[in-house]
């Protein structure tokens, strides 16, 4: 299958390639319910080496700097308790953690999570982490111009390969708010 956006050598619906997926992700695309079918979720196999976003987009296609999302992990915290939170936003933003993000999660304090918590608590590798297959009681923010592509390249939750996902999709994700600044230039 050719992939939507980007040159890669090939696109595989996700739902195909469970046994190449880290379990969360495979589980989460397993278990897909969202109006978009999983079968529009594409993996890409892509060389970990080339995961730098520079790198990453002379090898690929320039155009995926436009149509790229990054995944972060947020901890707010507010008395004596933590709360983990998922932040997708495009490439070319960060994260307004501590504007969109603390107000949003009712906390005194927003900060990245250490890479540690990031990468422990989501199964996930550092570079690679995506929305797909998060705990379930994680609150997941994504910026409404992610929603607004027709496809998004985002992580596939370790170093080597990507996902391609409609950008509505996001918005059917477990746990998801979609919300305008969350990314900001």
């Amino acid at each position: 299958m050719h992939a939507p956006i980007g040159n890669f050598d090939s696109a595989t619906p996700a739902p195909d390639c469970l046994d190449g997926l880290i379990r969360p992700v495979a589980d989460a695309v397993r278990h897909w319910s969202g109006g978009v079918p999983a079968d529009q979720i594409l993996y890409v196999d892509t060389e970990p080496e080339w995961a730098d976003t520079a790198t990453f987009v002379e090898h690929y296609g320039r155009e995926l700097l436009e149509r790229s999302a990054n995944c972060v992990v947020v901890t707010g915290k507010r008395g004596g308790g933590t709360t983990l939170a998922a932040c997708v936003v495009l490439s070319t933003t960060r994260v307004d953690v501590n504007g969109v993000v603390r107000r949003h999660l009712g906390a005194r304090k927003a900060s990245f999570a250490p890479m540690d918590t990031a990468t422990g608590e989501s199964g996930m590798e550092y570079g690679g982490i995506t929305p797909l297959g998060l705990p379930g009681d994680w609150p997941v923010l994504v910026d409404s111009a992610v929603v607004d592509l027709p496809y998004v390249l985002v992580g596939s939750g370790r170093r080597r390969g990507k996902l391609l996902v409609p950008g509505k999709a996001f918005a059917q994700l477990p746990g998801v708010e979609v919300l305008e600044g969350l990314g900001v230039a």
